[in-house]
């Protein structure tokens, strides 16, 4: 796909300025943790429902970026991906301090904040760690496995990149979600086999060069060792109550993370050639969305047809797609994680959007019994 004919170039400072609005939760973020109470709730509702409210007041963005723009011209892009790391540390750990020492919440209301802090770190450090674990550079990469280890998810780098972006659309990836399937079934699923299927991906890259699983440069032991530290802190900060804390932040954080994995491929999968080779992986693979008030939050994580198509690609040049290349979901992720919490009302919506889909891209399959469950081998 190429950029449409008379689009701006995206190396204006005043296109790049609403992906920073990101940085507005923070002193949501210290507002709550100051007054507590019904303040908590301004962090899910300025994020689920705040953005959802303003995809229907800005509307949708269906124009592509110039895709020759250089890497260079990107830098007000970059640079709110690269101080979200220790604007995150500094917020969760600045707040657990100021909490556990002030005393002034009860600790109903501080289970509920850095459960919201969750939220925070799930929608956006997440967002930014996946961002960053896809570039080349070291730095961002680190980055990366810093914002993942503040969560306790590090293996979903591995998971990321050697098993999702490979096995997207088939039974041998755990977070494509399959037709049927409800968010309650896919989550504690994910969690097991996200964690099992990222340890053998490294092991086997490590045997593959004649080395253990347990050699040095395992990056399980990186993983255990960022975490290992952020506990460690938490500990330091606010004794087994600081790591409580930190480990509900984590929970929620990765809570919303799988809900938007839920979405992203929920019922879409790739044809099998035989001989165990799937197609190339496609737009059509992913699920669109081109709200943009969303994008703004999710540094155009809608765009997740042309990431998969080009994963290297830098967000703000992701690329989005018509209906006839790439199927559309409804509303933007934030209305549809809560949506998908309802299962009815989420097989409602999205099952007559899969079979439509299965129409128009694979007419000559008529058994799609063997694509439903992820222990079925897909048809031969």
């Amino acid at each position: 796909m190429t950029a449409i004919p008379g689009t701006p170039k995206v190396a204006r400072l005043s296109t790049a300025l609403p992906f920073w609005l990101s940085l507005g939760l923070v002193p949501l973020a210290i507002f709550a943790a100051i007054y507590g109470g019904w303040t908590i709730a301004l962090l899910p509702i300025s994020t689920w429902y705040l953005f959802t409210g303003l995809d229907y007041v800005v509307g949708k963005n269906t124009e592509n970026p110039d895709l020759d723009t250089p890497e260079d011209q990107l830098i007000w892009y970059r640079l709110i991906t690269l101080l979200w790391t220790p604007v995150q540390l500094i917020t969760i750990f600045g707040i657990m301090g100021y909490v556990v020492q002030s005393g002034h919440l009860h600790w109903v209301e501080e289970w509920a904040l850095f459960a919201a802090l969750g939220v925070l770190s799930g929608t956006v450090g997440i967002v930014y760690a996946h961002e960053l674990m896809h570039q080349k550079p070291k730095s961002e990469r680190w980055m990366a496995d810093i914002l993942l280890a503040s969560v306790l998810y590090s293996h979903f780098r591995s998971e990321h990149l050697l098993v999702h972006h490979r096995y997207i659309g088939t039974p041998r990836d755990p977070v494509t979600a399959r037709y049927g399937e409800s968010f309650y079934r896919f989550f504690p699923r994910v969690l097991y086999q996200s964690l099992v299927s990222s340890f053998k991906a490294e092991k086997g890259m490590l045997a593959r060069k004649n080395l253990p699983w347990f050699h040095h440069s395992n990056p399980f032991w990186l993983y255990v060792g960022l975490q290992g530290g952020f506990i460690a802190l938490s500990y330091l900060i606010g004794g087994w109550w600081g790591v409580f804390l930190f480990s509900v932040q984590a929970f929620w954080a990765v809570f919303q993370l799988e809900l938007v994995d839920y979405v992203e491929h929920y019922g879409l999968t790739r044809k099998h050639l035989g001989g165990g080779k799937y197609e190339h992986v496609l737009p059509r693979h992913s699920w669109n969305a081109t709200q943009q008030a969303s994008n703004w939050l999710l540094i155009n994580l809608q765009r997740h047809s042309d990431h998969h198509y080009k994963p290297n690609r830098r967000f703000p040049l992701l690329q989005t797609y018509s209906d006839d290349e790439a199927p559309q979901l409804p509303h933007g992720y934030p209305l549809m994680t809560m949506m998908a919490l309802f299962p009815t009302l989420w097989r409602k919506t999205m099952n007559p959007r899969v079979k439509e889909w299965r129409e128009r891209y694979y007419p000559e399959i008529e058994d799609w019994g063997p694509y439903k469950t992820a222990s079925n081998p897909m048809p031969r």
